[in-house]
């Protein structure tokens, strides 16, 4: 008789919705034929304080302030053990009792891939964004294929791999951790995975454009190409950027001034630990189709 497959999940919450959070923990513990590891971080917030709601056995991470999503998930990661390492956002939930197990098969027949994102759908059956397709030519949700970014609300990976990859990039704090990962994940020599057959749960919910997300949002690009790419490609990963950029802010300029201020930042903060992708994985990612120059 084969042993279970040995899974560590984290979910990272602010202690905001709990009702939520309430469905996304029961959705973990309801899956079939695994041994679950469960860590519930509190950013900020302890995860104590859920009470009966919090699953027997789980790990509790109480963080005294809030350090960022990335730096969050990590912390969760640190406690866990397992084959196999599972990435909840506390607002969204996995339909299926059998997501991992299914989601842990298309890794094992296929190796190459080191990171699985799935498709993600409203539940009450609102369109999805197009966001949540990692994908520049967005076409069929359901279509799968190797993508060079991720939504970060539910993701699966071997727990081999993440560690290779150094984890979520802490200094990010917010938006394009899923980028870093994924581009950390070919370095690997795998690849990341878009799952159209596999799905995820997560409510519709309009993205507030505030100074906080154009200032982080321009940061993050600018720290992304700092952290990762051989020394001639970052002014040119930059510049297409900031040309797609500014072309949008050419329609509404909203945002144009803390957007600035965070590419600025970018260029003047410290990035964190500087691992340039080789050539050779530069290479594997162009012919897959996304030279990480645009």
């Amino acid at each position: 008789m084969n042993p279970l497959p040995r899974v560590g999940a984290v979910v990272l919450t602010q202690g905001t919705r709990l009702d939520d959070l309430r469905a996304a923990l029961a959705s973990l513990t309801a899956q079939d034929g695994i041994e679950l590891d469960l860590a519930v971080v509190g950013n900020g917030w302890d995860p104590a304080e859920l009470g009966e709601g919090l699953p027997a056995g789980s790990r509790v991470v109480a963080l005294p302030e809030n350090l960022g999503i990335p730096a969050g998930r990590n912390a969760g990661a640190d406690v866990i053990s397992g084959d196999w390492i599972v990435f909840l956002d506390d607002d969204a939930s996995l339909p299926s009792a059998r997501f991992v197990l299914d989601a842990i098969a298309v890794i094992q027949r296929d190796p190459t891939i080191g990171a699985l994102q799935p498709r993600v759908d409203d539940p009450t059956g609102l369109t999805s964004p197009r966001r949540w397709i990692p994908r520049i030519r967005k076409g069929d949700p359901s279509r799968s294929s190797a993508v060079f970014s991720l939504w970060e609300g539910a993701v699966v990976l071997p727990r081999q791999v993440f560690d290779q990859t150094g984890g979520w990039a802490d200094e990010f704090f917010y938006a394009h951790e899923g980028i870093d990962l994924a581009w950390r994940v070919w370095e690997t020599g795998h690849r990341a995975w878009y799952a159209g057959d596999l799905v995820a749960h997560h409510p519709v919910i309009q993205q507030t454009r505030h100074e906080y997300y154009w200032r982080l949002n321009a940061r993050n690009r600018v720290w992304l190409a700092r952290r990762n790419l051989p020394a001639p490609l970052i002014p040119l990963y930059v510049a297409s950027w900031t040309g797609i950029q500014a072309l949008r802010f050419a329609r509404n300029r909203g945002g144009l001034r803390p957007w600035i201020a965070g590419w600025l930042e970018g260029w003047r903060a410290d990035p964190g630990v500087r691992r340039p992708l080789r050539w050779r994985t530069i290479l594997r990612m162009t012919l897959a189709g996304r030279p990480p120059i645009v």
